[in-house]
């Protein structure tokens, strides 16, 4: 098997990483740069076999290719690769957001390609090649969002991918994809670096900040991801977001207004918080 990898940060190369060390498929792996001087940065990171500077260069004969840039990205990926796709050949993503991929996909795309959209849940603050782990899908989610067009051997691959990654595949719909995320992914990014707003450009953060320990280091740990793949995230999925926003400033209006009457309902509200996660803790690990 010939795999193609376009987008070679944290996830494509974690991908990268993670099928040379299991020997999928017996794979040769290539690797797109858009840079050659990369080359060899590249190369070291064992991620892949061979790299290539061209698109067209990068996917010729490639059994699998996986699109791991950012999301606004992909659509002029498919308009630029599309022409030199294989016969049979099968296209999977990994972006945060999956109702603009896949009509993408169908627009564009060869009748022949099978598109299989996918989205690992799983992720580092840190970006970039060198921030890839072999081990970063363990025991994650994958979620797969196939096209209507996508033959059920291409599905099975990208299927058995995931489990060589060591994640469990989920297929979901695109339209469900995107709500779910927006509140237990794309909402907690957008808070994170909404408290880091506020607060650094408080007048008195030079002495708030000698004070800051785990607590605030854990809530803004999201505000240190890559603010092109995160912008691009929060475009692609607007509606969602924006609805998850809304409900979340209805609980801090329902905490603001215990806060302003001394309201002993928020020892109720905060009670039923802590019970809450604890069950979801206890279920998901």
């Amino acid at each position: 098997m010939r795999i193609a990898i376009i987008g070679l940060g944290l996830i494509g190369g974690s991908i990268g990483l993670a099928l040379k060390q299991a020997d999928w498929q017996k794979a040769q792996i290539v690797g797109y740069v858009r840079r050659s001087e990369l080359s060899s940065v590249v190369l070291s990171s064992g991620a892949v076999d061979n790299v290539e500077s061209s698109l067209k260069a990068t996917v010729r004969g490639a059994d699998l290719i996986i699109i791991a840039t950012p999301v606004l990205t992909i659509e002029d990926v498919f308009s630029q690769i599309a022409a030199d796709l294989s016969p049979d050949s099968v296209v999977t993503d990994v972006a945060s957001t999956k109702v603009q991929v896949m009509r993408w996909a169908e627009e564009l795309l060869p009748p022949g390609t099978s598109f299989v959209g996918g989205h690992p849940m799983a992720g580092k603050e840190t970006s970039g090649l060198k921030a890839a782990e072999a081990d970063l899908f363990h025991n994650c989610v994958y979620c797969l969002t196939p096209a209507t067009q996508a033959k059920p051997a291409a599905v099975q691959t990208v299927a058995d991918m995931v489990k060589t990654l060591g994640a469990t595949p989920l297929t979901i719909s695109a339209e469900e994809h995107d709500n779910l995320v927006a509140g237990i992914s794309h909402l907690p990014l957008l808070l994170s670096a909404a408290l880091v707003s506020a607060t650094t450009q408080s007048p008195s953060w030079e002495q708030m900040s000698r004070l800051a320990a785990s607590g605030y280091r854990d809530l803004t740990r999201l505000a240190s991801g890559n603010p092109e793949v995160n912008a691009h995230i929060c475009f692609s999925n607007q509606a969602a977001i924006i609805s998850w926003l809304d409900k979340f400033s209805e609980e801090l209006q329902t905490l603001r207004k215990f806060l302003a009457n001394g309201d002993s309902e928020i020892e109720k509200f905060l009670v039923m918080a802590s019970e809450a996660r604890r069950k979801w803790l206890e279920k998901r690990y």
